[in-house]
């Protein structure tokens, strides 16, 4: 059975950047699990697994724009501490949430002064180039509850 729509996709993968700096990995661990074709996945990696089955191993470079995006400088911002929850806690490096006009945001703390906290809303891979290796363990077609939700159940994806 090959990844398409409405199909669920369960992988290994190992995330690094271009030099061979690893970033992240689900070996050892829980396949990810992801219902094929519905945005779930980054674009690079979701096109790379479009007509792939089970076995199938493959490396794929992807760009920042199919990736987390080009980074965006005005999301570099100076805040007030008063919106933080917890600002006597914040050191730089840090990921917090922040209330925006669009609803809680992951920033990262770049700096915390005496009144204020510069932060960057980028997501921090954006702006990289990324290589995936990757390893499909397994395809099945998704349940009528998972097209309906939108996302996988179940081993790897969302428990109810």
């Amino acid at each position: 059975m090959q990844v398409e729509n409405n199909r669920v996709v369960r992988f290994h993968y190992t995330l690094s950047v271009p030099g061979g700096t690893q970033i992240e990995s689900s070996r050892g661990g829980t396949p990810m699990a992801a219902l094929w074709g519905v945005g779930g996945l980054i674009p690079g990696v979701e096109r790379a697994l479009a007509g792939r089955s089970a076995g199938d191993s493959f490396e794929v470079e992807v760009a920042p724009q199919d990736g987390y995006g080009e980074r965006q400088p005005e999301l570099v911002q100076r805040v007030p501490k008063k919106y933080f929850r917890d600002a006597a806690r914040l050191k730089p490096g840090m990921v917090t949430e922040l209330g925006t006009r669009q609803g809680p945001r992951a920033v990262t703390v770049l700096k915390v002064g005496l009144s204020v906290v510069d932060v960057d809303g980028n997501h921090p891979l954006a702006g990289r180039t990324l290589n995936f290796a990757i390893e499909v363990v397994d395809v099945r077609e998704a349940t009528a509850e998972e097209i309906a939700h939108g996302h996988v159940h179940g081993e790897g994806g969302v428990h109810h």
